[in-house]
């Protein structure tokens, strides 16, 4: 079955204030957390059948070069957010595979591709332009496996080595999500043991272990190290997972409730994931709950005047670096002096500081990745660009209290994250209009 990505029917949206807004609105699955699950089940060698797959465009893409690579898999009429995914049999050979310059996520194919093809080929990745996010790292991981890396100004290949170490130990200099999915794929695919140090914790991560450890294999995380073991006997019967539902998602839709001083139950996200989020709005003076199932705004309460630390951190405990923009559009509205501060994307302030400098908001730049404002401020309608995934949910939350008409382009990123977050918006009661252009 042809996998073809949802189109793009509006490259703009028109935001203008009104009630606050107030329902029940559901989340789709999480891109970050399908992503890195779908590469696992391209690696497993069973079959998967894994639900809540998001229709956000990097989801897509990446079902289509998964297809591409010659990887079975199909998504069946009756349920568009179930993907079936069949194992691979024999050698194949090395696809070429352009549009992988398109997304991030292009680099959790490797292993996959190690696996069926012994050799894997791409383009630089692509994604957002939220600064340095280089590979070196990735590639230190596939060293320590054995494999070759080539790389020019075009792409990189990396070769499996036909003498792999059966047990792998890496350090990482730091929680890098990627390069902690990257080694543990890498030792599915080779059948290896592996130690990883200073591995990364998100949800996103730990889920996937737990799909892994679903699949047979022994898994041992502790704080500072993870143990990866193959499992003790095949398994070919079906595996059915989902994909949790986006956190990321939920505490933006939660941020544009508190906006507008309104009340919602936001369901489909799992509440732990979501903590930071209902903490942050509790201590700004917005009761937030986090159930186990939801995400839960009953209203009332009084802003705080108390400043927020809304700092991106890879720690165990840290705040997710997702959630920052949304943080910072609500404190806009909100009494007090509040730190933000992003050093994992270290281009992100520059692309969303100046959207929302358009629409009058003063930031004081502390540095490139930290800044400082102080509320409320009253925000003024522009024209306003989208110019990544969180710029673009950023601008969505501060055009609900602006006043007149706020138009944001750039839809095709914001797309790229959430397959129609302005319809879920509206459904709450938000005065949005796509504009075709």
């Amino acid at each position: 079955m042809k996998l073809v990505p949802t189109p793009v029917t509006g490259l703009a949206v028109t935001v203008r204030p009104g009630r606050p807004l107030a329902g029940l609105v559901r989340v789709d699955g999480s891109k970050n957390a399908a992503l890195p699950l779908l590469a696992a089940a391209a690696v497993i060698r069973r079959p998967v059948h894994l639900d809540n797959v998001p229709d956000s465009a990097d989801v897509q893409q990446l079902l289509t070069l998964l297809q591409l690579s010659d990887c079975h898999l199909a998504r069946p009429v009756t349920d568009p957010r179930t993907v079936a995914l069949m194992p691979v049999e024999g050698r194949l050979p090395v696809p070429e595979l352009p549009d992988a310059a398109r997304i991030r996520a292009s680099y959790y194919l490797v292993p996959a591709l190690l696996a069926a093809c012994g050799q894997a080929r791409l383009p630089w990745p692509g994604g957002c332009r939220i600064g340095e996010r280089g590979m070196d790292l990735h590639f230190t991981v596939y060293a320590a496996f054995g494999d070759k890396v080539e790389s020019d100004k075009a792409g990189y290949q990396v070769t499996a080595s036909g003498d792999s170490p059966g047990h792998v130990v890496i350090d990482l200099p730091f929680r890098s999500r990627g390069a902690s999915v990257v080694a543990v794929l890498r030792a599915v695919a080779g059948g290896h043991r592996l130690l990883l140090g200073n591995p990364n914790m998100s949800p996103e991560f730990t889920g996937m272990l737990e799909f892994l450890r679903q699949a047979g294999w022994r898994v041992e995380l502790r704080e500072r190290t993870l143990a990866v073991q193959p499992p003790t006997h095949a398994d070919q019967t079906r595996l059915t997972w989902a994909v949790p539902g986006d956190k990321i998602e939920a505490g933006t839709l939660a941020c544009a409730i508190a906006a507008t001083g309104g009340s919602g139950r936001i369901v489909g996200v799992r509440g732990e994931d979501t903590v930071h989020v209902t903490e942050a709005l509790n201590w700004l003076g917005i009761p937030a709950l986090a159930e186990p199932d939801a995400l839960v705004l009953p209203g009332g309460g009084a802003p705080s005047g108390t400043p927020l630390r809304a700092v991106a951190s890879l720690a165990p405990d840290g705040l997710d670096a997702d959630f920052e923009p949304a943080l910072m559009a609500l404190t806009l509205g909100l009494p007090g002096t509040h730190l933000c501060a992003d050093e994992i994307n270290p281009g992100r302030h520059g692309n969303l500081i100046p959207q929302l400098r358009t629409l009058g908001a003063q930031i004081e730049e502390l540095s490139p990745t930290q800044c400082r404002l102080t509320g409320p401020q009253r925000l003024t309608g522009a024209g306003v660009r989208a110019t990544d995934i969180r710029t673009g949910t950023a601008l969505l939350i501060a055009g609900l209290t602006a006043r007149g008409t706020t138009t944001i382009t750039g839809l095709d990123q914001l797309r790229r994250g959430h397959a129609d977050l302005p319809a879920k918006l509206r459904a709450l009661g938000a005065d949005i209009t796509e504009v075709t252009r």
